[in-house]
């Protein structure tokens, strides 16, 4: 029985294996680009989380320190019936 399958690949299958070859780059230069986005965003986080967690703390001792002191009693005037 003769095998149909030549030595060498045709024209077809030579472009075929290149697009595959520079997808698979693509592919990684891809994901590699999407790691880097995703360790600027969990840095960035952790940035504002900090500054947050900060100003919660800074506007707690204001607060505390605001407690001592006595608070000025508001008064709401009486309405007049007309």
């Amino acid at each position: 029985m003769v095998s149909k399958k030549s030595d060498v690949p045709s024209p077809e299958s030579i472009a075929r294996a290149n697009r595959q070859r520079i997808a698979h780059e693509e592919g990684k230069k891809a994901m590699a680009d999407v790691e880097l986005q995703a360790a600027a965003v969990r840095t960035n986080m952790a940035r504002l989380r900090a500054l947050r967690e900060a100003r919660e703390a800074n506007t707690q001792e204001i607060e505390m320190t605001a407690a001592g002191a006595p608070k000025a009693k508001t008064t709401r005037k009486k309405r007049v019936p007309r």
